[in-house]
């Protein structure tokens, strides 16, 4: 209980300063998110190469990678979680909305927010539980169970980061629905609007 009492501050907080820098926050949220969503694409690429190396020396070479499966499901998290921000960013996240489509648009709107704001208590929650295992991971120096001995903090880490980072964007969405006058969508959500400024400039 003291924990989700801690969550629950340090929500109010970021959400405070997240509120008053809205503009400044979603510009540097931008920033952020695409340059770890370039380093996600990067760990992609660099996946098919070990595994395609291992494919070769395994069934070529007959001299197989150790720890081949583990060290491909550890990068799997970065791979995901570095994204997951942008691609909410771009509404790319994969959703039901036959019924809420059908709503009208004030009873959607409203809808929306209260899905928003309820998913942004949700990733907090799951950032912070997830960054005392990544934190555990690292002060115990866990590692995987077969040579050669990868360490799983660095995997570990990247779930809160993609979960706090998400729950940030997610509430920059919500202030735009509620006060669309004062958040307006060019400022704190339209990625490509905000990528076109940076191209320009």
């Amino acid at each position: 209980m003291q924990e989700l009492l801690l969550i629950f501050c340090i929500v109010l907080a970021v959400g405070t300063v997240v509120t008053v820098l809205a503009v400044k926050a979603a510009a540097l949220l931008f920033l952020i998110e695409r340059y770890l969503t370039y380093a996600s694409a990067a760990v992609i690429i660099g996946v098919m190469c070990f595994v395609g190396t291992e494919v070769f020396m395994r069934y070529v070479l007959n001299s197989p990678i150790p720890g081949h499966l583990e060290g491909s499901e550890l990068l799997v998290c970065i791979i995901v979680f570095l994204a997951v921000s942008y691609t909410q960013a771009l509404r790319g996240h994969v959703g039901m909305t036959i019924l809420i489509d059908s709503l009208p648009p004030k009873a959607k709107n409203t809808l929306e927010v209260i899905t928003l704001l309820l998913s942004v208590g949700t990733c907090a929650i799951l950032s912070y539980f997830s960054f005392k295992y990544a934190y555990n991971c690292w002060l115990i120096g866990d590692v995987t169970m077969t040579p050669p001995y990868f360490p799983t903090w660095p995997s570990a880490l990247a779930i809160p980061v993609g979960y706090m980072l998400l729950s940030i964007r997610m509430y920059l969405q919500a202030l735009h629905l509620l006060m669309p006058d004062y958040y307006p969508e060019n400022d704190v959500v339209d990625e490509s609007v905000l990528f076109k400024e940076e191209i320009a400039h």
